[in-house]
């Protein structure tokens, strides 16, 4: 079984896939990727273009997604150094 590494707070356990799938049944793909870019966000200390390399997006792209979610009402993590 391979282990999946997924985006999740320091100290957090890596999750294999089988304890994975069991989350996201129930949520919609924009409430899994809303999920995702907001862990990524945080465990990049809030670095956008470090973010967005990760995920496999352009930092326009993740600004985008950054303002719909902020617009509603989100708290999104910000950039620390």
């Amino acid at each position: 079984m391979t282990t999946v590494h997924v985006a999740a707070p320091e100290g957090a356990q890596f999750l294999a896939p089988n304890e994975i799938v069991p989350l996201l049944i129930g949520a919609t793909v924009g409430e899994v990727e809303r999920e995702l870019v907001l862990q990524t966000l945080a465990r990049c200390d809030g670095n956008r273009t470090r973010a967005s390399r990760v995920l496999g997006l352009s930092v326009r792209t993740l600004r985008n997604k950054i303002r719909t979610y902020a617009a509603s009402g989100i708290e999104v993590p910000a950039y620390h150094d």
